[in-house]
């Protein structure tokens, strides 16, 4: 295997989802890999944060569709108690790894922090649909998702959380050949990387026919340029959500 940059870190950005538990186990067994640095990054949503602090604002059960009054304090004592289950959910994912990880939380708008805190040899791991999520899984991806994955300035994996990571082959669209950020051709990655085991050409599809063909996948992942990604959306905006399998996008 090539040895990865020294600088490059395995960024999770997290929420108090399944998708974000899920995307977490999927950054732990990468950045053990590959011998990066885990950061898992917490961030308190400031728009929302704001929205609480008018005498009007409220908030609906996502499973009793009941309105309740948003305040600023129990807002806020709901992100302590996030970020506890958070740091809770960290340690027990690292724990009997010797694997540099680290907590960063910051307050701000969440795409525009995530993006910040991103650098261009990193690799962001996120959940597909995030909070969104949290009262069964969503077939849409969430917008926070889908504007970093076409935004930022590295590598992004989605992660899904109907299935465990699992090996299973590395699958490319013919004519597309990208180097994975951690220093290995996709032919290294297939041979001998935990997430992922072999390697399957596709041939070019388009976005209905991609669905229709990975619909029955349960391992391995799609490796997609961020070009090919954009050309997806712009024939499905939502065929990334029903893609079972993980997708690495590379810029």
């Amino acid at each position: 295997m090539s040895e990865p940059s020294q600088t490059m870190r395995v960024v999770a950005l997290l929420d108090d989802s399944r998708q974000s538990q899920a995307a977490l186990a999927a950054a732990v067994a990468l950045a053990d890999e590959v011998s990066a640095e885990l950061v898992a990054l917490f961030i308190e949503d400031l728009d929302l944060l704001s929205c609480a602090a008018f005498p009007f604002s409220c908030e609906v059960g996502a499973s009793t569709g009941l309105s309740r009054p948003l305040h600023s304090e129990a807002l806020e004592v709901s992100l302590a108690r996030q970020l506890q289950r958070i740091t809770r959910g960290l340690e027990q994912a690292v724990a009997g790894r010797e694997l540099r990880h680290r907590l960063q939380v910051s307050r701000g708008q969440v795409v525009s922090e995530a993006l910040a805190a991103a650098a261009p040899c990193d690799v962001l791991v996120l959940g597909k649909a995030g909070l969104s999520s949290r009262w069964g899984w969503s077939s849409r991806l969430g917008s926070t998702s889908r504007r970093l994955v076409l935004e930022a300035p590295c590598t992004v994996i989605i992660w899904d959380e109907r299935h465990p990571p699992s090996p299973g082959p590395l699958r490319t669209l013919r004519g597309e050949a990208p180097t994975l950020p951690w220093g290995e051709t996709l032919a290294e990655a297939s041979r001998s990387h935990p997430l992922f085991r072999g390697r399957e050409e596709l041939a070019p599809m388009a976005a209905p026919e991609l669905e229709r063909f990975l619909a029955r996948a349960r391992s391995g992942a799609l490796v997609i340029s961020r070009q090919t990604l954009t050309r997806l959306f712009a024939e499905d905006p939502e065929v990334l959500a029903r893609i079972p399998i993980p997708v690495v996008v590379v810029p």
